[in-house]
């Protein structure tokens, strides 16, 4: 399948310093040789690094219990160039990705026609040797799915690295075991936040809500505001008045506790709820997060 053009970061900063008001004014195009000219676009296209996602399994580990034996991948999810220097991963089985692929078809058969899942195995699947050609064919099948664009903007990308995850860690929110719940949500946070330039702005918004209630509960009121904080500007630019009056009331609450000015949040969520006349859901962000996973 034919590599397509490299898309590149909203948010890359190298794009970002030809706009500065701070930058040095360039010198209008009028006043510049041709050569100069070429000079000058291959210095910018030198800036304007393109943004890939990688993937790796670089290990796998048998996993026995008393009625099943089976394989896990440890797969890392990373950005290409400098714009990533952490490396996180997930483990995922091979029925997981089978079950991944199944869910593609249905919807992208013919966009998908090259793009085949290493064949399941009758036999010989805990040889070492067969185990280490898979663990590269499914790297490899990361790789050609990534490459197709419908792939890579669809919801069931995302799903496939977090759900499990996700599940777990809501599953430990409603038990009240927020420090554990804290580890796994930061985990898919740091692989949505990979993924959004080919997502929806508003994928994190969950994870972020759920991080804020975690750590309010765990009395870290800091970082409760500070995972708040960031979840509210992609809620008020897609609207999404029931997260939004709920981040709000808790940046109120949280505020004020840290003593933080909160007069301009406490006037949007008085305005938000005036104008949604009883509309807008009055449930805590927690009982919006437990609810999320239910």
């Amino acid at each position: 399948m034919a590599e397509p053009e490299p898309e590149r970061d909203a948010e890359d900063p190298a794009g970002a310093d030809l706009f500065s008001p701070d930058a040095d004014e360039p010198p209008t195009c009028s006043s510049l040789t041709t050569k100069e000219l070429q000079q000058n676009l291959r210095e910018v296209k030198k800036r304007e690094r393109p943004v890939r996602l990688l993937f790796e399994i670089p290990s796998t580990r048998i996993i026995e219990h008393s009625l099943s034996k089976y394989v896990v991948y440890q797969v890392v999810v990373m950005r290409s160039g400098s714009f990533d220097s952490h490396r996180v991963s997930v483990e995922r089985r091979y029925s997981d990705f089978s079950r991944f692929h199944h869910q593609l078809l249905e919807e992208f058969n013919e966009e998908l026609e090259e793009v085949v899942l290493p064949r399941k195995l009758l036999t010989g699947n805990f040889c070492p040797e067969i185990i280490s050609e898979r663990r590269l064919a499914l790297q490899d099948y990361l790789a050609k799915l990534y490459a197709a664009r419908c792939v890579r903007h669809s919801p069931h990308f995302p799903k496939f690295f977090t759900e499990q995850e996700q599940k777990r860690a809501h599953g430990l929110l409603r038990a009240g075991q927020f420090g554990p719940a804290v580890e796994q949500l930061r985990t898919i946070l740091e692989i949505e936040e990979k993924l959004l330039p080919w997502q929806k702005p508003t994928l994190t918004v969950p994870t972020l809500s759920a991080l804020a209630v975690c750590h309010r509960d765990l009395e870290e009121p800091e970082q409760a505001f500070v995972a708040a904080q960031r979840a509210l500007p992609p809620v008020r630019r897609y609207g999404l008045k029931h997260h939004r009056a709920a981040l709000l009331e808790l940046l109120v609450d949280l505020g004020y506790q840290l003593g933080r000015p909160v007069a301009q949040l406490q006037e949007e969520l008085s305005v938000l709820r005036d104008a949604e006349r009883g509309k807008v859901s009055l449930r805590s962000l927690k009982e919006l997060v437990v609810q999320d996973f239910l």
